[in-house]
């Protein structure tokens, strides 16, 4: 069977920046060994199937090459700036049906898109000895005023506060011992920050290692980045105003630059609505034979 398959790099601020994810479009006819067997031979950390939705205008379901996971940002903003740029959409507000629920989506005439996620959910904290010898780093690479802890927006992350960006930048972690500790915590990966960042406007500079799901490192992440919003709002850059936002540098190490926006919306301090998106670039077709 030959599939029409489409590729785009999201969250990307240049032409080989970003995250690639793919996209497959009615996707009704497959079953899920199929899209399992499509998101194999991508590569991708997740490609999106696209089928018709009873409660929503699209039901999207993501695929790993390992699993399937219940929603995937860099995937999302993938999948609606393809139908932007395809002239499926156009600039509005819909809705998608996953599994972590129903969300919405808007989509502006400059193709950025913002996917609703969760709102952040706070789980445990987490031994900083353990974290650290993980990552191959020194306990004291670690800040100490702020908490390792789980934080999700539809996946369960450690979200890492590490000194600097030299230390984040050099840092060359242990994927055994991660994979380890994902599962021993029940989290999707790591997602690891600092608030030094290459571009002074910025708020976050972020590494991803998720190798329990068979993807190492991550060049944009947009559930993780959703996630390290709300951790920055309670934790670091308290604000009481109705509209927050955050940019977050990710994908350098990989040499491929990436930039993530979050935008919170608060009522008296407390978080009611949660977006992240951005940009994608570089959209192709390929013909996989499954």
């Amino acid at each position: 069977m030959e599939i029409q398959v489409y590729s785009i790099n999201a969250f990307a601020n240049s032409l080989d920046g970003g995250n690639p994810a793919g996209v497959v479009f009615d996707a009704d006819y497959l079953n899920e060994d199929q899209m399992y067997r499509v998101a194999q031979k991508m590569g991708y950390s997740e490609t999106a199937f696209v089928m018709k939705s009873e409660i929503a205008d699209y039901k999207v379901r993501f695929f790993t090459p390992n699993d399937e996971v219940d929603l995937c940002g860099h995937a999302t903003i993938g999948t609606f700036t393809a139908m932007s740029k395809l002239g499926m959409i156009t600039e509005g507000k819909y809705s998608q049906e996953t599994k972590a629920g129903k969300l919405s989506v808007r989509t502006d005439d400059c193709h950025k898109v913002m996917m609703q996620q969760p709102l952040p959910m706070f789980g445990d904290t987490l031994p900083s000895s353990e974290i650290a010898a993980s990552l191959r780093l020194p306990p004291d690479a670690l800040e100490r005023d702020i908490p390792i802890q789980i934080v999700s927006t539809g996946l369960r992350d450690a979200i890492i506060p590490v000194r600097n960006l030299d230390i984040l930048m050099k840092m060359q972690p242990d994927m055994d011992s991660i994979m380890q500790l994902s599962r021993k915590y029940g989290v999707f990966g790591y997602h690891v920050f600092t608030t030094e960042c290459m571009h002074p406007e910025n708020t976050a500079h972020c590494r991803n290692f998720a190798p329990l799901f068979g993807i190492p490192e991550e060049a944009a992440t947009g559930t993780s980045n959703g996630a390290l919003a709300g951790y920055l709002h309670r934790y670091v850059q308290r604000k009481d105003r109705e509209m927050i936002r955050y940019a977050m540098e990710q994908g350098y190490c990989m040499n491929r630059p990436s930039e993530i926006y979050a935008e919170l919306s608060c009522c008296s301090g407390q978080v009611h609505d949660l977006h992240v998106g951005g940009f994608a670039e570089n959209l192709r077709i390929s013909t996989l034979d499954i």
